[in-house]
């Protein structure tokens, strides 16, 4: 199939994004996710469907922004979980990449595989993306389990993939207090991340409650109901251990 034609389902588009990559950013969020995060904020995203745009078409949209993006922004796409519509990606991002443009992939990793047929497909997309943000949630598989309804050994293995191939990574945490803040669980995600080549940064993400309109309209139970954000000083902390300046 020609890369214009395949098409995807797509949530939402921010047209001036300032926190999901380098410089200004045009990102294009997808629908459809696996995992169930006990603190996503965007739920809404869960079911895979949603308006339908032509990798060609949507290139043609989001490249009516490049003046915003100077030399160091460009496009990310996000979730969702993209990974669910590999091929759609490759195609909005080969497009933009016969024009020089910077491309971002925001993912938690879960469908990856290694398995040949999936390689084959991931390694397309990973020859036609600039920087992957991998969110890692937790170290601990049982409770990777308890906190997002999968497990995570797949996730690791993504990362350690990335690395070997070259690809540029920002790490994110989203910190939740009693949930993801665990010292020891956060000493394990300094050791995995050091042991990777090609991290170029690595982020925490507080926890915020925005999202709980969204589960209500849903009419899904928050399950972190009464969790406060984190204090600064538990942001600090989690900094300290992952050992960001």
């Amino acid at each position: 199939m020609d890369n214009k034609n395949i098409i995807g389902h797509v949530h939402t588009l921010e047209t001036f994004g300032l926190v999901d990559g380098p410089g200004v950013r045009f990102v294009v969020f997808l629908k459809g996710c696996r995992m169930r995060c006990k603190f996503c904020h965007n739920p809404d995203t869960w079911n895979g469907e949603g308006k339908e745009w032509t990798a060609g078409e949507l290139f043609a949209h989001v490249r009516k922004y490049k003046s915003y993006w100077k030399n160091n922004g460009g496009i990310t796409v996000s979730g969702g979980e993209p990974l669910l519509q590999m091929e759609f990606v490759t195609g909005l991002f080969s497009l933009a990449k016969t024009e020089g443009i910077h491309t971002a992939l925001d993912t938690a990793g879960e469908p990856f595989r290694m398995e040949p047929g999936y390689l084959e497909k991931f390694d397309r997309l990973m020859d036609v993306t600039d920087l992957f943000l991998l969110d890692l949630k937790m170290m601990d598989n049982e409770g990777h389990k308890t906190l997002t309804g999968v497990e995570n050994g797949n996730i690791l293995q993504m990362a350690q993939y990335l690395s070997e191939h070259g690809k540029k990574m920002w790490i994110r945490h989203v910190l939740v207090p009693g949930v993801t803040d665990d010292g020891q669980d956060l000493k394990a995600m300094y050791e995995f991340i050091s042991a990777l080549k090609t991290v170029e940064r690595t982020e925490i993400l507080p926890y915020h409650t925005l999202g709980i309109m969204k589960w209500r309209e849903l009419g899904l139970n928050y399950p972190l109901e009464g969790v406060p954000v984190p204090t600064e000083e538990q942001v600090r902390r989690a900094e300290e251990i992952l050992h960001i300046k």
